[in-house]
């Protein structure tokens, strides 16, 4: 068995590698992992305020969020890479692709079954979820800012990111919304 391996190319340590699959990845990459999972939980409750926005024919309110919602998350690719910054397992772009649609596609998805189902508790308790999986994700950043020790540009990214928050409010109540 292990000679069909090895005239396969694949060495009895990269088959265990390959077993273990997540375990076995660097620290950098599981946590670029979590991170992509905890932003697409928080862009599935998006998805959803979308949907419920078109289902009721608020189509004005729909395109705010479409609009705002791509806005913002426009940035959130570098908080999944940032923990993969640091080491020397440099990322495939299947990868990054994978973590992209890991981030991202809950976005869709939350649109598909807010427009096809509404009901404010299920709605209430995803946006729990996202809140809590984006707070996760912040925590996890603010670390990773400790660690290298870079406290003034941790402060201007939440000053800025504060700002960010309350223009798209006022941009929001201006509409209307």
């Amino acid at each position: 068995m292990l000679d069909a391996i090895t005239e396969l190319g694949v060495t009895p340590g990269e088959l265990t590698a390959r077993r273990a699959g997540i375990a076995a990845w660097s620290a950098g990459r599981r946590m670029a992992l979590l991170i992509a999972v905890g932003i697409g939980l928080h862009n599935f409750a998006e998805g959803l305020a979308i949907g419920q926005s078109a289902a009721k024919g608020d189509i004005a309110l729909a395109t705010l969020l479409v609009v705002g919602f791509g806005l913002h998350n426009a940035t959130e690719g570098f908080g999944i890479v940032a923990p993969l910054a640091g080491g020397d397992d440099r990322p495939s772009w299947g990868f990054l692709v994978a973590m992209g649609i890991v981030g991202g596609g809950p976005t869709f998805v939350g649109a598909a079954v807010g427009h096809g189902f509404t009901s404010e508790p299920v709605s209430v308790a995803f946006l729990t979820l996202a809140a809590g999986s984006i707070l996760y994700v912040v925590v996890q950043l603010l670390g990773v800012a400790a660690k290298a020790k870079r406290s003034d540009l941790l402060a201007a990214g939440l000053l800025l990111g504060l700002l960010a928050g309350f223009a798209t409010d006022a941009v929001v109540t201006a509409a209307g919304v």
